[in-house]
């Protein structure tokens, strides 16, 4: 996939995609097309994203892709989502790049690579290797003395391999002298372990929030962290990224009728990020998925809170493990009378059987974001990704800078 993101277009640095279907996003011809919004133009020194409202998915093009083999647009304008274009407008923020040093691990160097481009910087040149017995081996290969440098590594699975990956890069850096750490992590695994809700459990969330910091970070940058407390955990400033503007930019884009739009909470701990997803999308109603957890990835739904009856569904989450959840509640849903649902998630984690379960008719579509990388053999017809590169990248720019990150996001 890595190699298909970074070809450029024959004829034009430029696709342009339109769009002729009923439905209320994409239609029912959605067929195997699997969309990525906003990459590469190798061709520009300096990264551009396409202005959202020029960018239509065209179902047309995909019988071209009869095997479910992605729809690449490439980047033609610097813009952040349509949502957060006004807040970028009022504050000025300096590109300037001197002492600013990106990397990138292993776990979504693709994601990297669109980082770099959107902030017209390459990626720091660093070695990653496995000994025979798996210990991880990290060496710079430039230096970073004096330099803010930001280490851009999910932990997605393998969960513990890319934390160590994570903790050894920053410990490099340290040793090197940077300046200044900051861990960029899209993804920040062990977030679910954040409270004791019986006797005897661990709360795993701070352990590793310890754990980065010994190691030497200074900073972290992270992507809709699955509570909010989990921030707290860190003794070192965070800086937490909301990544629903990016989807809801993406739904924005297509004909929407908020008569026939109801936002859904997949579980009661949800409601919060549910509740401000639906006003961004004209004060939609809001409907709650009441559910019994009977243990760690096993759901069991009970009822509905609300009325979907006759409406298009958007279930909204911040990731979507094994789909058990978000599964059973779009069942729930149809049979309250849903016309249609959709989920839509930040983190596509996918752990068995996750992909069976959503593409097993129940939704529309599934829109979710890159923070962990999707490999091919995880794509299914309903299945669309949008890329926060972005967001992130306008992000580091702020910090970089000492300017305002929340401002993005007011």
């Amino acid at each position: 996939m890595a190699t298909s993101l970074l070809q450029p277009p024959s004829s034009s640095s430029t696709m342009t995609f339109s769009s002729s279907s009923s439905s209320l996003f994409t239609g029912s011809s959605h067929a195997a097309a699997l969309r990525t919004l906003g990459f590469v133009d190798i061709d520009n020194s300096r990264a551009r994203i396409l202005a959202p409202c020029s960018v239509k998915c065209d179902m047309s093009e995909s019988s071209n892709f009869p095997n479910g083999k992605p729809i690449i647009p490439v980047l033609n304008e610097r813009t952040l989502p349509k949502f957060l274009e006004s807040a970028r407008a009022e504050t000025a923020v300096s590109r300037n790049s001197n002492r600013l040093k990106l990397f990138s691990g292993t776990a979504n160097p693709v994601l990297s690579q669109e980082i770099a481009r959107y902030m017209g910087l390459e990626l720091g040149q660093i070695s990653i290797k496995r000994f025979a017995d798996g210990e991880i081996y990290v060496q710079l290969q430039e230096s970073v003395r004096g330099c803010n440098v930001y280490l851009i590594q999910p932990t997605c699975p393998p969960a513990n391999e890319n934390l160590m990956e994570l903790k050894i890069m920053i410990d490099a850096c340290r040793r090197a002298s940077a300046k200044n750490i900051t861990a960029v992590i899209p993804y920040f695994g062990y977030a679910r372990a954040d409270r004791k809700t019986q006797g005897r459990e661990s709360i795993a969330a701070k352990l590793v929030a310890n754990l980065i910091t010994k190691a030497g970070a200074d900073r972290v940058l992270a992507c809709d962290l699955h509570s909010g407390q989990s921030m707290g955990y860190f003794d070192i400033p965070v800086d937490h990224v909301h990544c629903q503007p990016v989807i809801l930019d993406y739904l924005a884009s297509k004909t929407i009728s908020s008569s026939d739009l109801v936002v859904v909470s997949p579980d009661v701990g949800g409601v919060a990020r549910a509740r401000a997803f639906a006003k961004k999308l004209s004060d939609a109603p809001l409907a709650i998925v009441d559910k019994r957890r009977h243990g760690h990835n096993v759901a069991e739904v009970m009822n509905l809170i609300g009325d979907v009856k006759g409406k298009v569904a958007v279930m909204v989450d911040d990731m979507i493990d094994t789909a058990g959840t978000i599964a059973k509640g779009a069942a729930l849903l149809h049979e309250e009378g849903a016309r249609e649902v959709y989920a839509c998630c930040t983190h596509a984690v996918f752990s068995p059987p996750a992909i069976e379960r959503l593409s097993s008719g129940l939704f529309q579509e599934v829109i979710i974001t890159n923070t962990i990388p999707v490999t091919e053999k995880n794509y299914f017809p309903q299945l669309t990704i949008l890329t926060v590169a972005n967001l992130l990248g306008e992000t580091i720019w702020r910090i970089h800078d000492d300017s305002s990150v929340s401002s993005i996001f007011q």
